[in-house]
């Protein structure tokens, strides 16, 4: 799991997350290139290109009078059906047509690191063949709208809306229809209210869950920890307090964890922590906990980073840290800790991978 790195919160420097990435190349299936396309899927793409005020030269490639599986960026089945539209970094800018919704082969859409904008489509979340939708990384804007209740269950495995600048709620009844959800990245844009409670009772296979970066409110959601198979939980930079509930630590699967930089409080609670025996990162600095580091911790044998700074915390460093044989990176700063380790116990907890 490699660190989180993170920089300003503008849109000129935007937040690169490669674990997601991950997913995404292990999602990618590989699509055989096809004779010709068909009369409708042609013409949903050129609607598509006609709704762009700079196109990156597309439209070089894009031509009405040949075989759309041979444009750039374009793949297709033997079928002739369009199943991947791959148009990332091109210089893009202006709206997402609807018109790609509608193109009922279509599996894998990325048009991340581009300048679009406007909202979007509600067509392409409802489409009923994309499994991997990749939009990060533009100047999107405006809500997400939520599908409509009676939606059937959608296909969808892989939502990237990261880096935009989405704003309102983040929709409730929308997730409803994902069941197939394995990973999610909103982080890096301006959603507000309540952390959403239907992830992991519609989206069982969730592994990656990634809002960071947002202005969430209200408490963490208890219903998360039912996320059975849950590997990364990113909710760092928000406005999120109250307690960690006992019910989060039931996500046994955790590899990272990070709630860095929000307003929770409490204690760390020493019995329940140990149920992380997966955890390689936890992350909860810049928050108001209190109270010690329990002798637990030193039962977290795959922690590689350990972040507890800017918090409330007090008493002796517990000598049992020094188990955590793995770490490589710790942050202890700015609390009121008494006592110290001896030097051969922080070499021991923190350099060993150095050396």
């Amino acid at each position: 799991v490699q660190p989180l790195q993170f920089s300003n919160k503008t849109h000129n420097n935007k937040l690169y997350i490669p674990s997601f990435g991950l997913v995404l190349v292990l999602l990618i299936s590989l699509a055989s290139p096809a004779s010709s396309c068909t009369e409708q899927e042609k013409t949903s793409l050129l609607q598509f290109l006609a709704g762009l005020s700079r196109d990156g030269g597309l439209a070089a490639s894009w031509q009405d009078g040949t075989d759309c599986c041979k444009w750039e960026g374009i793949t297709c089945r033997k079928d002739r059906t369009v199943t991947k539209i791959l148009l990332p970094s091109k210089g893009l800018e202006g709206k997402i047509s609807q018109s790609l919704g509608i193109l009922t082969g279509l599996q894998y859409l990325d048009l991340s690191h581009n300048s679009l904008s406007g909202g979007l489509p509600l067509e392409v979340l409802l489409s009923s063949s994309i499994i991997i939708l990749d939009v990060s990384f533009n100047q999107l804007n405006g809500t997400l709208q939520e599908l409509p209740s009676s939606t059937p269950a959608r296909p969808l495995q892989v939502l990237n809306i990261s880096s935009n600048l989405f704003a309102g709620q983040f929709p409730s009844t929308t997730w409803k229809a994902m069941e197939n959800l394995m990973a999610v990245n909103a982080s890096n844009n301006s959603f507000t209210g309540q952390i959403p409670t239907h992830f992991c009772s519609s989206s069982p296979s969730l592994a990656v869950l990634n809002l960071c970066l947002n202005k969430f409110s209200g408490n963490i959601p208890k219903q998360l920890g039912d996320c059975s198979k849950l590997r990364e939980l990113r909710f760092g930079y928000n406005n999120v307090s109250g307690i960690v509930p006992d019910e989060l630590f039931n996500a046994t699967l955790l590899e990272y964890l990070s709630f860095r930089n929000n307003h929770l409080n409490g204690v760390l609670d020493g019995v329940h922590i140990t149920k992380l025996r997966n955890l390689v990162t936890l992350d909860l600095g810049g928050n108001n906990f209190s109270g010690e580091i329990p002798d637990s911790i030193g039962q977290l044998k795959k922690l590689e980073e350990f972040h507890l700074d800017n918090n409330n915390l007090s008493g002796e460093l517990p000598s049992a840290l020094s188990n955590c044989t793995n770490l490589i990176a710790i942050d202890l700063k700015k609390n009121n800790f008494s006592g110290q380790l001896t030097k051969q116990q922080i070499r021991r907890a923190a350099f060993t991978k150095n050396g």
